[in-house]
């Protein structure tokens, strides 16, 4: 595990590939062409709606912990990037903003439940019998 002034480098790295995955994900599932720059052009709105609730959330604080820091960013990915994608003229229907809802709560949520659980099982591993 990284020394607690530096965890946000994975945290963020993490939900940057997240994000990613997301959208190449999407893409794929949609059969669209343009493969690199298409991965990019979908993410990018999220990817700021999460940096957004990074800096509102002060995640960089706990960037590991469901609350405040997940919830903060899972939020932020969301809703500021479906305003995004709206202002930019993307698809924003109610099919899409579920499908978001729920997969980035699995991926962004998720990947910090998985962290505190290995966290925890590796602390009580370390523990004198």
């Amino acid at each position: 595990m990284p020394s607690p002034k530096r965890s946000w480098i994975p945290a963020a790295a993490g939900d940057l590939l997240l994000i990613l995955a997301f959208a190449a994900i999407g893409r794929d599932a949609h059969s669209r062409g343009d493969i690199i720059t298409g991965v990019f052009l979908t993410a990018w709105p999220f990817l700021v709606g999460a940096a957004a609730g990074w800096l509102a959330g002060r995640a960089w604080r706990k960037p590991f912990a469901l609350w405040p820091s997940g919830i903060v960013i899972w939020a932020g990915a969301l809703l500021v990037g479906m305003l995004l994608r709206a202002l930019t003229g993307q698809v924003v229907v109610l099919p899409f903003f579920i499908v978001a809802f729920a997969a980035l709560a699995a991926l962004l949520l998720g990947f910090r439940l998985v962290v505190g659980i290995a966290v925890r099982l590796y602390a009580r591993g370390r523990r004198p019998a």
